[in-house]
């Protein structure tokens, strides 16, 4: 019975390694192969000849003159103010590299004390030339040096803690990144239904970066079963109440945006479905994978356990987690939002008011349903890993653990 069963999980293990290399193969040859065509922005046309721009690199040279304006009165009857500043910068890249120019900074976008440039900053200049004449402004500063540096901090630190485990988890996040932008983005913006494609881009994000990093493992099969059921179930509470609380999407400008940029119909509502798919994937993936390892290893640590008594067990370990992992993901939203809660909080509206905003609204969903399918993601992926500990696969070797 013991070499039937071995058998029976090896042939098994083997069938998965054959549809998990078959699933790679498609997805990745869609993504590098044949991503879709991208409509061109609302006024990017090629064909519209009678407005040239371009956009440059640039360093400050000088400040030429400065002076502080004031701006329109804003909602408590107080006027604000900003800087104009009038200045000089040398093109760097481009077709005018080498020549300076001067424009006004502080006339065409919203500047404050932060935003205002000195010498040797370097810039992206906006240039445009049409019927009204030539234009230049700065429309932001130069940070690919910053990002550079704290991207390769982050690279060396957790290549040198993880050690081979981290340079794993870089490669799947680099997996990541090519499936959202290769596969995810391009499909979204050609008309492609964001809820189906945020599903498929989930699935496609979570198997390798699971099996990538923890290897071909009993918790890695029982964390991949439970991230996977307890994404339907996000989806389907999403679904229900994005549904139910008239959420139409236009909660956050750059809604707006998109549909002017694109001219055409956009599932709005369908893009915060999928984001609130994608945005709860991570932290699923960390519940799920640490609530399987705790079981196997109490099964490990003590094999005469039952699977309800592990189960029992895991769900201990379990509440704690949640415990935390909800707070975290509702501090993370609180932060990610802050700007928003300061907005609403200027503005004297009844309580009731403030929070049947939907930019409010929109991120109450994306909390509680993420805590929701986080809190499920305990009991689900508990079960299925002490079944497993106990079942086909239990009854091998603890390598395989």
């Amino acid at each position: 019975m013991k070499e039937l069963l071995s058998r029976f999980g090896a042939a098994s293990d083997r069938l998965l390694w054959g549809v998990l290399a078959i699933l790679a193969a498609i997805v990745l040859s869609s993504i590098l192969f044949s991503p879709p065509d991208v409509p061109l922005p609302f006024g990017a046309s090629d064909d519209d000849l009678s407005t040239t721009t371009e956009t440059m690199e640039g360093r400050v040279i000088r400040i030429l003159s400065e002076e502080t304006i004031r701006t329109e009165e804003g909602p408590q009857g107080t006027w604000g103010s900003q800087y104009v500043q009038q200045v000089e910068v040398e093109i760097t890249s481009g077709s005018m590299q080498g020549q300076r120019v001067v424009t006004e900074h502080g006339d065409a976008i919203v500047t404050t004390t932060s935003s205002r440039v000195r010498p040797g900053m370097r810039v992206i200049v906006e240039y445009s030339a049409g019927p009204v004449g030539e234009r230049y402004y700065i429309s932001d500063f130069i940070r690919r040096p910053a990002i550079l540096a704290l991207t390769l901090i982050f690279v060396a630190l957790t290549a040198f803690i993880g050690r081979w485990t981290g340079a794993r988890s870089l490669i799947a996040t680099a997996f990541s990144v090519l499936v959202i932008a290769r596969f995810i983005l391009p499909r979204i913006l050609a008309g492609q239904n964001p809820v189906a494609v945020c599903i498929v881009g989930a699935i496609v994000l979570m198997a390798p970066s699971l099996y990538l990093v923890y290897g071909w493992k009993l918790k890695t099969h029982a964390a991949a079963l439970g991230l996977g059921i307890c994404l339907v179930i996000t989806w389907i509470l999403a679904a229900v109440f994005v549904s139910w609380a008239y959420v139409t999407g236009f909660g956050k400008q750059e809604s707006a945006f998109l549909v002017v940029a694109l001219q055409a119909e956009v599932d709005l509502r369908g893009l915060v479905l999928g984001g609130i798919i994608l945005g709860t994937l991570g932290v699923l993936d960390d519940i799920a994978i640490g609530q399987s390892s705790a079981i196997l290893e109490l099964h490990t640590a003590n094999p005469s356990l039952s699977w309800m008594a592990l189960f029992q067990h895991g769900m201990v370990i379990g509440r704690d987690h949640i415990a935390s992992m909800v707070n975290t993901l509702m501090m993370a939203y609180v932060g990610a939002s802050l700007p928003l809660f300061l907005l609403l909080s200027l503005y004297q509206e009844p309580l009731g008011f403030v929070l049947n905003r939907e930019l409010l609204v929109q991120e109450i969903i994306r909390t509680l349903v993420g805590s929701l399918g986080l809190m499920m993601a305990v009991p689900v992926t508990s079960l299925i890993a002490s079944w497993m500990a106990k079942g086909v696969w239990g009854n091998r070797k603890s390598g395989n653990q």
